[in-house]
């Protein structure tokens, strides 16, 4: 069977465009398939009110084209979805990306062809094949409902926040329930709680979150960043998290601390606001009488904010501060002094089941006229199980990875020839900053590409050797830390039946670094053919 294409890339975000981008560059005949109407992955599924990155917009943007860094001006210190949707629509237009891209197409199977050495990738608009198979699906794109029994007598709508319509919702006059209190719902609880009627929280677990400080991003800034970003993205990527060239890195121990200067430190990293409180000591992540001080702070903030006592005890967390995603918020806490906003925990007495007229908890039904879910995502691994992945002999990649997800470098997978998934478990990813984790990735891939084809190569394929030691490695990283200790989707805890496994890499210098030393040692763990 002829191939139709050189490579085919699933998914049209920041890790496809710039996949598409890298691998034109070579010469391939490259196709993107993309689900969704447009380009921008999950910012384009993404449109909930108050929507926006947590991480910084001129960290959180491409570097690989300096005219690009220079002509686009960012308007926020965290923008918001429609500004990163128009950023990446831009970038399509600007390098002529769309005339590959297929859009409204969604990949249903991929089988390797051993014979042929060749996927066959399946879309709901045909078949082709292709020598490599490169999955850019991201790792928080399969939006998760949980499944509440009755939800379909419910006579109101019901919304989530991963697939928001697009005309958007009117909110206006509305008893409006709202599940989850993770990222996504700390985000659109103020802007839903301004517009509706009366707006009630279910909150499983009780979620940590510090002031992003939002504003209009200074023109002055911006320019002196244009003037140094390359040094700027250096700086930025020997980070662990791969961000914050301007913010210093504390290299103390908070053990070593007394409790005064402690609590100043954390004053100060509060009032530098975003993710980068956790970076007040070496140790808060790794000693847990220090992480309980820096997570008394917060809980002192929240009581000094929410006027109800009761109210404040059930918002403040008790977990490890940092073993769940820490989120970014804009008058969150805030929001729960209003007089059209309830709080319910049902971390001790879960909802039962939808009726028609709303929800029920316990004996307690709560009516309301739309039901919005901000439940999350699968995470790392949802996409690729909800695509028939098989490689080598027809193994399917979803039992591979019926005991926990298992990659090398989390770009390969033993048993999966030619096939390679962009920032995938067994990599920094989601613990990281996700355009520079993308960016690397994407050059590391089609270098990689690059050398297989100027050698004669036909296939590579990762060992079952070096994934097993990779696999190995990834969980002795986590177990230094506090990140294993509580059930985050880190681990996968949000998804009935799922395995628990960290699934992120918790260095990205240190796991950059490994993925050039293995292409050092002829892209040593991989076997070439």
């Amino acid at each position: 069977m002829p191939r139709d294409f050189d490579a085919v890339v699933v998914g049209a975000g920041f890790a496809g465009l710039y996949m598409l981008y890298r691998l034109r560059a070579l010469g391939l005949r490259v196709r993107v398939f993309e689900a969704g109407g447009g380009v921008g992955g999950t910012w384009y599924w993404n449109r909930y009110p108050g929507a926006r990155c947590d991480v910084e917009s001129l960290d959180y943007s491409y570097a690989f084209s300096e005219e690009l860094q220079q002509e686009w001006e960012w308007t926020e210190r965290y923008a918001s979805q429609p500004e990163i949707l128009r950023y990446l629509e831009h970038v399509a237009e600007r390098f002529d990306l769309l005339r590959d891209v297929q859009l409204e197409t969604r990949v249903l199977a991929a089988h390797f062809d051993d014979a042929r050495n060749a996927w066959q990738i399946e879309t709901d608009r045909g078949l082709v094949a292709a020598t490599y198979c490169i999955m850019a699906t991201g790792p928080l794109s399969c939006a998760l409902t949980p499944a509440i029994p009755g939800h379909e007598e419910f006579r109101g709508a019901t919304h989530h926040t991963g697939r928001w319509p697009h005309a958007g919702v009117d909110f206006r006059g509305l008893r409006v329930g709202l599940v989850g209190t993770g990222s996504s719902g700390v985000q659109a609880i103020p802007l839903i709680a301004r517009e509706a009627a009366d707006l009630t929280v279910f909150q499983r677990t009780a979620t940590y979150a510090v002031p992003g400080h939002n504003a209009p991003l200074s023109p002055e800034y911006q320019r002196d960043v244009k003037q140094r970003y390359r040094a700027f993205r250096t700086i930025g990527r020997q980070k662990h998290l791969g961000f914050g060239a301007d913010y210093p890195t504390a290299g103390d121990l908070g053990s070593a601390t007394g409790s005064a200067e402690r609590a100043a430190r954390y004053q100060e990293y509060w009032e530098r606001g975003g993710l980068h409180f956790m970076g007040a000591f070496v140790d808060l992540m790794l000693d847990a009488q220090v992480n309980e001080t820096a997570a008394e702070f917060v809980r002192g903030k929240i009581g000094g904010v929410v006027a109800d006592a009761a109210v404040a005890e059930r918002l403040s967390p008790r977990q490890v501060i940092g073993c769940k995603r820490l989120c970014v918020d804009t008058g969150y806490y805030e929001t729960f002094n209003r007089e059209n906003v309830h709080l319910v925990d049902v971390g001790r007495t879960p909802i039962t089941s939808f009726t028609e007229r709303g929800l029920r908890v316990g004996d307690t039904e709560y009516v309301f006229d739309a039901v919005v879910f901000a439940t999350g995502f699968d995470a790392m691994t949802g996409a690729l199980d909800r695509i028939d992945i098989r490689g080598r002999a027809g193994q399917a990649l979803k039992e591979k990875w019926s005991a926990g997800p298992r990659t090398y470098l989390g770009l390969g997978i033993a048993g999966f020839p030619n096939f390679f998934v962009v920032v995938g478990p067994g990599s920094p990813s989601v613990i990281s900053n996700m355009v520079p984790a993308i960016e690397q990735h994407v050059d590391w891939i089609a270098d990689c590409i690059a050398h297989l084809r100027s050698r004669g190569f036909r296939r590579i394929e990762a060992t079952p050797e070096a994934e097993d030691a990779w696999v190995a490695h990834v969980n002795e990283m986590a177990s230094f830390t506090l990140f294993p200790t509580c059930n985050s989707w880190y681990l996968g805890a949000n998804v009935p039946g799922k395995p628990r496994v960290f699934m992120p890499y918790l260095s990205f210098p240190l796991y950059a670094a490994k993925c050039a030393e293995v292409v050092a040692n002829g892209y040593e763990g991989f076997a070439l053919g």
